[in-house]
């Protein structure tokens, strides 16, 4: 998507203003120093360089900033040099709770549907859900979803059969549920990722 400026520049709708940019980078740089264990090791100066380098990331890590999710830098052991932001959010972010797993799961309610599906809000984000192995791998820096519980990616097994599965954190340990994809709740929401 593309818009015109003063001039006939054209910029891209999905480009931070360079105020936008810099709050929303003061933000990061404080959570990421604030949360070293999420990714020990890492050096802020090396994160941002990347960053920089990728405005389109910039503005996923934005849009994940505005729905609440509190994106984070976590290092998972079997990727040590990857870099993924992820929501870290110590509940489900709350900009994005109230919703079915997918359109297909929307389309099924006949009645009180819900504005939005995760797996469409997640694309208009630029985020993909976590899959079950991810989060598992949120909950070494947690706990989170001690209150709320989070959809994460289905197996198509699953979903075929009209059901889409959700994770949360409760006595100690992560659960994975299941659910019908057309149900939504205040308390469930998703987290995203998104790699550098």
């Amino acid at each position: 998507m593309i818009s015109r400026k003063k001039g006939g520049m054209i910029v891209s709708k999905k480009q931070l203003t360079e105020e936008q940019q810099v709050q929303l980078l003061e933000r990061l740089k404080s959570r990421f120093e604030q949360n070293m264990h999420r990714h020990p090791g890492r050096q802020w100066s090396e994160v941002v360089t990347k960053l920089e380098a990728q405005p389109e990331k910039l503005h996923v890590l934005h849009e994940m900033e505005r729905t609440e999710g509190e994106p984070d830098l976590v290092t998972f052991e079997e990727e040590p040099e990857a870099l993924h932001f992820i929501d870290c959010s110590q509940e489900s972010p709350k900009g994005r709770r109230s919703v079915c797993f997918d359109r297909a799961g929307l389309e099924a309610r006949k009645k009180h549907q819900p504005e939005n599906t995760a797996q469409d809000l997640a694309a208009e984000l630029g985020v993909t859900l976590l899959t079950e192995s991810e989060y598992r791998n949120l909950q070494k820096y947690g706990p989170f979803d001690q209150k709320t519980s989070s959809w994460i990616e289905t197996p198509s097994s699953v979903r075929e059969l009209g059901g889409a599965l959700f994770c949360d954190y409760r006595y100690g340990q992560v659960f994975v549920y299941h659910n019908g994809a057309s149900s939504y709740y205040g308390s469930r929401g998703f987290r995203g990722i998104v790699t550098l």
